[in-house]
């Protein structure tokens, strides 16, 4: 495990000394953008819907009985937006784009694809490698923010299952209680969560070897690896938080 820990720091470290070099691979960046991003959008979005919904649904009852019916959309937008949300499409964000990276970039080190591209004059690891930790970096915050508002649109729709409200009464209560310092601390943790598993998903296929069955070990395992790393990650940042007094 330590020596896991090492390899993942090197190559993160690689990933920083290679990215800030010239030539930049901007076409391919702006590519990886739109895969890991736009198609990972409809399964994410989906997910946060049924989130919200079900999370109303369950708490609705609970909070009638005690007469705290009106913090509905306080409470279930504060669980969404610090917690629930980000944890959830990280973890759906590891399985589809974690495991995909592994695997492409396994499948092209397996048939010499990635020693084709050196022998030709390219840069396989800035190509390959920097431009998708980049999009994951860039895209999985925008991607949490959309998936965020998708479940709190579904949140209101739960409220209105067994009762009335307007839309602008449920989002005005939502966003008079949300402020920069719950808003903020949620967004740059999807920043490392992002870095986290496109680092693992490439590191992981970079590396692959013993052919085909290497290639599914390495996706297997970069879900597995970026899992875990979203759990500690998300452990520091609640710790940071605590100690700063943000709640």
């Amino acid at each position: 495990m330590l020596t896991e820990a090492g390899n993942l720091s090197r190559f993160s470290y690689r990933i920083f000394t290679e990215g800030i070099k010239p030539r930049y691979e901007i076409s391919e960046f702006l590519r990886q953008c739109y895969l890991v991003g736009n198609k990972s959008l409809p399964l994410s979005g989906l997910t946060g819907f049924i989130l919200g919904l079900v999370i109303t649904i369950q708490l609705r009852p609970g909070l009638i009985k005690y007469g705290a019916e009106a913090q509905i959309p306080y409470i279930v937008s504060s669980a969404l937006i610090k917690e629930i949300g980000p944890i959830i499409t990280a973890l759906i964000f590891a399985g589809k784009v974690g495991s995909g990276i592994g695997a492409e970039l396994g499948s092209m080190k397996v048939t010499e694809q990635i020693d084709a591209m050196e022998v030709s004059g390219t840069n396989p690891f800035k190509y390959l490698v920097v431009t998708r930790v980049a999009a994951t970096t860039l895209m999985f915050p925008l991607l949490v923010l959309l998936t965020d508002g998708i479940s709190l649109f579904g949140s209101f729709l739960g409220c209105n299952i067994k009762a009335v409200t307007s839309f602008n009464l449920y989002f005005g209560h939502v966003f008079a209680n949300l402020t920069y310092e719950v808003i903020f601390p949620a967004i740059i943790k999807t920043v490392f969560f992002g870095f986290a598993i496109g680092l693992v998903g490439c590191y992981k296929g970079y590396y692959t070897s013993k052919g085909t069955e290497g290639v599914g070990r390495s996706a297997n395992s970069a879900v597995v690896v970026s899992s875990v790393l979203i759990f500690l990650i998300d452990l520091i940042a609640v710790q940071i938080t605590d100690l700063l007094g943000i709640y």
